[in-house]
């Protein structure tokens, strides 16, 4: 195996890789004893027939496809190895020549890491952020904790409110006639909730338990279900339950149950505390990202569109793998928003571009200011994820390759370049 590179600018680069005749008749080969079991060829039991004659039969290309794909993985990857670039993206595979009896010529178009200019980095002004817990924010995590801590009781002697839990039977109408996933039974709708299309949570308010209820709403336009999208509906509902929350009242009791103090006053000094830890936690976060937006503004780079593709397909395998964590396919998600797989990476495209600036950015600091990573750092960051993953440090780091490591202290040393540029940034 041979290759060439050349440089196509715009940190672009087109490997050409040339495996030996030989090398594609050792793959053709491969590519017969693999299907040969699948061909019928008269006169031969299956998986009998030579390969002379299969191929006089099929075509003398009818093994191509599959020895090139036997080759084409090895021999690209050592190629871009031994080229020592810096690649950033998946190749774009091109087959030159396929031949019988001559060499397997292929190309491999990719991106290369962009060079990066730094501009101003060190000084940037960012805006400055006011940190601080007022006692409408403590009062409205007390009201999550009650919330948490209520109790549902069965109401007899009114009917619907607001903020109530009516269980409901319910079936819907268009022109007369029921609709697919119309239907419910022993439905718990909170009233104000807008779970519920249009103002069908509304109309049931003042209504008792055991009333026949009409609801007359109408289906948005944009309604996921086309032939619902926009048309008027009835709903035929029946109450049978009304409920309501009733949360504990707020004194020492109350702290004493959900928390290890004695008194509210503590209780609610603690989540003060609390909320400032998180506040000051998001200012950090904050300022962080405003400084690596001065850096990214400040400097020069030519990102090439290649590189922003693969990033966009990193994010939507991420993405895919979050939802699936859920329960939910990349299909139905589509479904559910209407949208396809093209817009989906289209949404993608700032946010995978911005990734992609600043991790550069923060890489050319790093350079720059010839930031370095300990053996002790790394062992720390082996210890946090082996604690994470509940496993042995030594077998974690049996786990981890050279490459994996040295991507590991790379992010080390980009955290440190965070730290460095925040660190000696001006808050005005």
């Amino acid at each position: 195996m041979s290759y060439k590179v050349e440089d196509l600018g715009k940190n672009m680069t087109k490997l050409t890789i040339e495996a030996t005749a030989e090398e594609f008749e050792v793959a053709l080969e491969k590519a017969y004893q693999k299907n040969k079991n699948k061909l019928n060829v008269q006169g031969f039991r299956k998986g009998k027939a030579p390969r002379a004659v299969i191929e006089k039969m099929y075509g003398v290309g009818v093994f191509y496809e599959d020895a090139a794909n036997e080759i084409i993985p090895e021999a690209y990857e050592k190629a871009a190895e031994e080229s020592k670039l810096d690649i950033v993206s998946r190749p774009d595979i091109d087959v030159e020549q396929i031949e019988k009896g001559k060499p397997f010529i292929f190309t491999a178009t990719v991106a290369v890491k962009p060079e990066v200019t730094l501009g101003e980095y060190k000084g940037i002004e960012v805006e400055k952020t006011v940190v601080e817990v007022t006692e409408e924010e403590v009062n409205a995590e007390l009201e999550k904790v009650r919330e948490q801590n209520s109790r549902m009781i069965t109401i007899e002697d009114r009917p619907v409110a607001d903020k109530d839990i009516a269980v409901i039977d319910f079936e819907g109408f268009v022109d007369g006639v029921a609709f697919d996933g119309g239907k419910g039974e022993d439905y718990s709708l909170v009233i104000g909730s807008h779970s519920f299309i249009d103002t069908f949570e509304e109309q049931l308010i003042g209504k008792n338990i055991g009333e026949d209820v009409e609801v007359n709403v109408t289906f948005p336009e944009e309604y996921q279900v086309k032939s619902l999208a926009g048309k008027p509906a009835l709903f035929k509902v029946k109450i049978k339950e009304i409920k309501e929350k009733e949360l504990p009242a707020l004194d020492d009791d109350f702290a004493q149950d959900v928390s290890e103090f004695d008194t509210l006053a503590e209780y609610k000094e603690d989540i003060k505390k609390t909320v400032l830890e998180r506040k000051e936690k998001a200012a950090k976060t904050a300022k962080e990202d405003a400084v690596v937006d001065k850096l990214i503004e400040n400097a020069t780079m030519d990102v090439p569109d290649a590189m922003v593709a693969t990033q966009k397909r990193q994010m939507a395998e991420e993405f895919a793998q979050r939802l699936q964590m859920q329960g939910l396919s990349l299909e139905q998600y589509f479904q559910f928003t209407g949208m396809n797989a093209n817009g989906f990476l289209e949404t993608l495209e700032p946010q995978a571009l911005k990734r992609i600036q600043s991790r550069l950015v923060l890489e050319a600091v790093v350079k720059a200011e010839n930031i370095t990573v300990s053996e002790e750092e790394i062992d720390k960051q082996f210890a946090d994820m082996a604690a994470a993953y509940q496993m042995e440090v030594d077998k974690l780091k049996d786990l981890i390759g050279d490459k994996e490591k040295e991507a590991m202290s790379m992010d080390i040393a980009v955290q440190k370049a965070i730290d460095l540029v925040a660190s000696e940034a001006k808050e005005v």
